[in-house]
Formats: structure tokens, sequence, C-alpha cells
């Protein structure tokens, strides 16, 4: 859908100006210095002002122009500020960075309050921010969206299962967005993450042990945009490739103990 975009391509397909929205840390940080290094203003949206500002100096140490934007995705005013902070931006580019598991329970025994919330955040906002953005893109006739998604929306989790429902229609909604604004010459990618070194996943208790750097995974989200819909980080390949089998209820149920011990749980068989 677009020519062969590159590190060194960045700033003419997307530039000027970048959105990074969950860019504080982790994978968003390492998106925002490399656009940056790329020559592309950067805006940053996270919950934490210090953690901000920290990745406000690295953009602004490799040249580049950058704002920061603090606030709570789960706001009901997030999206409308987002809009503003960047109304008077020739914006290229948008990276939905934000979007994680805040809440484990099984369903039938969960608070649909916390429920909400992680929809809210995985699905709610990029929805809106893809629709209001997404369509200065189009007009533009220019540009690219950038959604990070994770393996787990392969297949359902028990005690995380809105959490990958919510993975899993990201990536099909990140498909259909590819053939909608791929005909206006806006460039769409869902790239599918697994494991990696973030803080994000150290707060949570993961064993990092071969997980992938934050870095590298950016520089293939990078250079893959252009080519989507879907782009799955080369260290996730095998798994995304053997989550994707018919044979549904040995795939899931095969997965369960690993991903429960993982989580921090034992690893019983599911009932």
């Amino acid at each position: 859908m677009s020519e062969d975009t590159g590190v060194t391509g960045l700033l003419g397909r997307y530039g000027p100006w970048a959105l990074v929205v969950g860019g504080s840390e982790g994978v968003g940080a390492a998106f925002a210095e490399q656009l940056a290094r790329a020559g592309l203003g950067v805006v940053l949206v996270a919950r934490k002002p210090e953690a901000l500002g920290e990745v406000a100096d690295r953009v602004l140490a490799h040249g580049a122009p950058c704002r920061v934007l603090a606030l709570d995705l789960l706001d009901a005013d997030a999206t409308a500020r987002i809009v503003e902070a960047v109304a008077d931006l020739d914006l290229g580019l948008l990276v939905l960075n934000a979007g994680a598991n805040t809440y484990r329970s099984r369903f039938v025994e969960a608070d649909l309050a916390r429920v909400q919330a992680v929809i809210d955040l995985n699905v709610t906002r990029p929805l809106e921010l893809c629709r209001e953005l997404g369509a200065r893109l189009a007009a533009r006739g220019r540009g690219g969206i950038l959604v990070v998604g994770s393996s787990a929306g392969y297949l359902g989790h028990a005690d995380i299962s809105i959490y990958a429902a919510a993975k899993a229609f990201a990536r099909i909604f990140t498909e259909g967005l590819w053939l909608e604004l791929g005909q206006v010459g806006v460039d769409v990618l869902h790239l599918v993450l697994g494991l990696t070194a973030t803080p994000a996943m150290e707060r949570a208790g993961l064993d990092l042990t071969g997980a992938a750097d934050p870095a590298d995974v950016a520089a293939q989200g990078l250079a893959a945009l252009g080519t989507g819909p879907v782009h799955v980080v080369r260290q996730q390949a095998e798994v995304a490739a053997r989550r994707s089998g018919l044979d549904r209820a040995a795939l899931v149920a095969g997965n369960y103990g690993g991903m429960h011990a993982m989580l921090g749980g034992p690893s019983p068989g599911p009932s």
C-alpha cells in the first residue's frame, strides 16, 4: 500500500508530527526516540508526568520538537483533550501503545466496573482516537496508524478473558481499518507483541527471561508500517502461528497451565 518506508523514509511518509499514546516508558518510549531520530516531532501522552518528562528530554536531545500531555485515558474527556492538543499540528502518525490488563478475575465473579475499565482502555479509547484522528489522516491523504497488540489476543485465557478478547478485537478491527484507509493513502498496522522487557511487565511480576527488547520491537513495527495489516514480532511468530490452529479446545487448554504460572499462580488443569 505504500513505498518502503524504513527508518530513513519515516519523516517523508509520516512526518512532520507523530502522536505516541502510552509513550512514557517501554515500547512507547522506544517509538518516541526512534521517531525523533528520524526527524519527526513527537507528542507524548501518558499518565505519569515525571516519566513523560524524562522521555521528552530524550526526544529533545535528538533535536526534535516535543509536546507532553499527562492524562489518564480512562478519564471521560481523554480523547477530546488529546485531539485538542494536536489540533494545530500537521499530524502524520498515530501510535497507540497504551493498553494493558489492569484486572484479573474469573468473569462470573468479576467487578463489572473494573471489567469496563479494561474495555475502555484497550478498545473504547483506541476506537475514539482512530475515528477522530484517522479522519484527519484520511483527509490529508498520507500518514499512518500503528496499533500495538498482544499475542494474548490469539486465544482465550482464564482470569484475563476480557483483556485477551479486547486484544483480539483490536487486531480484527485494525485489519478492517487497513482496508478502508489504505484506499486513501494511509498505512495501518497492528503490531503483535509477546513477552517484552518493559517496566509494566516487570511490575506485573512476570519472568522476563528471554523477553524481547523494547527498542527492537519498536524498530520492527516502524519497519513493517506500510506492509500491514498485521506484523507479529519475530520473537512471537511461532507462538502466534501455533495459537491460530483449528483445534481450539486443545490449544486453549494446553496454553492454560503455562499462562497461569507466568501470571503468578499455580498451574492446575482447567476445570
